[in-house]
């Protein structure tokens, strides 16, 4: 097993901040989730998932959920309760091995199209943090939630950081003397606490805190139907399609033979494990992703040292900080989160590279279409149906 701690590994390990921190703010802000067992929940899922995968593996928000779940201001109880839900299915799908005959029928081409699509969301999501317009900077009223500034003359503050640390990421983005990562979260954090964001750290204290165990008791029969229904059954085609079967293609792809134990059964049974540990302590549900794969690698994550590294952090601060530790991770500001996003989603599209043959194009391009004007799960449904009809037709 390789493994590594050096700069590039380090800037890799920070390289999906973009997709969690602003997820993780509203679900705790809005939803009155537990910060310590939210963190503590993924800084565990970084550090066991790399310790078992031996490559660098994504941790993040199950999308669907969360970003239903802030919009709605849906209690604590209704999220654990799908928590819960997820954890039972996933754990299913991967002991059984049902998750495995369901991956042989995926055609590569609906593979590419799920990362394509994830990579062209993640896009859309950063150029929304870089424009102050996501749904936590609307829902709050400022570009800038966590900044005392919010413009630069006419220029919103976020467009202007977005601007600056892209920049700097271009240059930067091939360096391994000064890996592009660690400049802009560390200097974006800087800007951050001179900009205001500073004063929140006043309001911590460093100690020994651990998780409460059911903060929000167990959830009611009412609580479990609703997530099924609203929550749930929505977020499993997407968790199926990017976090398990397109996760586990890219991760082949970057690593080869060294993520062998990146499978889809290995997938599923690790989400199981952590959506329950989650829902216990009041954390939000979490999943792998080729999106977060994406990122950690494009920004230098060769081994699981970067998971080591970011698991290690979180578990730290939610320890040691507790609720407080929200006031840390705010040092980073939105507009520089957003740029980590857009770069993480250029390198997932550059999955489409070895799409060559028109049929595999024209399912790519379609998912594309149903993604943009609807979600990624009826994209993924109807790329496998697509390809079905191509196949069948033998369309060349």
């Amino acid at each position: 097993m390789r493994i590594s701690f050096n700069r590039m590994e380090w800037a890799g390990a920070v390289g999906d901040l973009g997709a969690l921190l602003p997820l993780a703010f509203a679900m705790i802000m809005v939803n009155g989730l537990s910060a310590t067992g939210l963190f503590l929940a993924v800084g565990l899922f970084y550090l066991i998932g790399g310790m078992y995968y031996r490559v660098p593996i994504a941790v993040q928000p199950m999308k669907v959920v969360s970003a239903y779940a802030i919009a709605q201001s849906l209690s604590p109880a209704v999220i654990t309760g799908a928590g819960y839900i997820i954890a039972v299915f996933m754990f299913f799908l991967g002991a059984s091995g049902l998750v495995k005959k369901a991956a042989r029928l995926i055609p590569l081409p609906v593979i590419r199209g799920v990362q394509v699509s994830t990579g062209l969301l993640l896009i859309i999501k950063g150029i929304a943090l870089v424009a102050g317009n996501s749904g936590l900077q609307e829902k709050l009223g400022r570009v800038e939630p966590f900044l005392n500034y919010q413009s630069l003359g006419p220029l919103p503050l976020s467009v202007v950081l977005g601007v600056l640390f892209g920049i700097v990421t271009l240059k930067l983005i091939n360096s391994k003397r000064v890996p592009a990562g660690l400049v802009v979260v560390g200097c974006g954090a800087v800007i951050g606490g001179l900009l205001g964001a500073w004063n929140g750290l006043t309001e911590i204290s460093l100690g020994f805190y651990l998780p409460q165990f059911l903060p929000f008791g167990f959830p009611s029969a009412d609580d479990f139907s609703f997530a099924l229904l609203a929550l749930v059954l929505p977020q499993i085609p997407m968790t199926l399609g990017n976090a398990v079967i397109a996760n586990r293609d890219l991760s082949y792809e970057y690593f080869g033979k060294e993520g062998r134990r990146v499978t889809d059964r290995a997938l599923c049974m690790s989400m199981g494990l952590a959506n329950g540990f989650a829902a216990l302590v009041g954390g939000m549900p979490l999943c792998h992703g080729a999106g977060g794969l994406a990122a950690h690698y494009r920004f230098g994550a060769r081994t699981c040292g970067s998971n080591l590294i970011i698991g290690a952090l979180f578990v730290g601060l939610a320890i040691g900080f507790g609720a407080g530790a929200v006031k840390v991770l705010q040092l980073i500001p939105m507009g520089v989160l957003g740029v980590l996003l857009v770069f993480a989603g250029l390198q997932l599209v550059l999955a489409i590279r070895d799409m060559t043959a028109r049929p595999a194009q024209v399912v790519i391009v379609l998912m594309l279409i149903i993604t943009l004007v609807s979600n990624l799960a009826w994209a993924f449904g109807a790329g496998i149906l697509l390809s079905m009809v191509l196949a069948k037709f033998k369309v060349s």
